[in-house]
């Protein structure tokens, strides 16, 4: 594992801490996407599969993902149970067979192999790839956020955006490169460049993230 992939690793998990703070501190959901959250947790369970078949790689691989599979569950139990009176579906709006079915259908198209662990697997990357997506949609429907709202999406954004580089670096110091990854990975950092513009330019200056009118 290279500095890159170690750094993106870790944004990831402070995307979810900080994400789990603010729930838990302000005992609400109020500003997150319930259907970006439920796509998340289908991401991990697409990808990570391959627990149960017992293919081992390493104890810090294997708690990483029981870990970013079990913080997804519970964090849809604290938004759709303990705090379902502060979950407003009526701004959480976007079309997820929009996602599912393109993602679903591209998986079936283009893997690597035509199993059920390779398909779900390159599912889960489609899918990852635009999982955000009903969260900036309702971003743009309030037209603000809670700055620690907005801390959460720019650590899950650099986590992804943290990954090029170590894409980079494995293909000249290894020689390996994964087509399907990178160029989902490229669509989902582009999805977050007219978020980290405006969190650049006014949260990280001390102001409110607005959206222009």
């Amino acid at each position: 594992m290279n500095l890159f992939r170690l750094l993106g690793d870790l944004s990831h998990l402070a995307s979810i801490f900080i994400l789990l703070r603010k729930i838990q501190v302000s005992r609400s959901c109020r500003g997150i996407s319930f259907k970006t959250q439920a796509l998340y947790v289908g991401v991990f369970v697409a990808r990570y599969l391959d627990l149960f078949t017992g293919d081992f790689v390493s104890l810090y691989n294997t708690v990483m993902k029981l870990f970013f599979i079990g913080s997804s569950g519970y964090i849809l139990y604290l938004m759709k149970m303990r705090y379902k009176p502060t979950n407003d579906p009526s701004i959480d709006t976007f079309r997820l067979e929009y996602l599912l079915g393109p993602c679903a259908v591209l998986a079936l198209i283009l893997n690597y192999k035509f199993t059920v662990i390779e398909i779900l697997w390159a599912f889960s990357i489609y899918l990852e790839a635009v999982a955000i997506l009903p969260q900036l949609f309702m971003l743009q429907r309030t037209g603000e956020a809670e700055a620690i709202t907005t801390h959460y999406l720019a650590a899950l954004g650099a986590y992804r955006g943290l990954y090029i580089p170590n894409w980079i670096y494995r293909y000249f110091t290894e020689g390996s490169v994964d087509p399907i990854a990178v160029v989902a990975g490229l669509v989902q950092t582009a999805l977050y460049l007219d978020f980290f513009y405006i969190y650049f330019t006014r949260v990280l200056q001390g102001q409110k993230f607005e959206l222009p009118a």
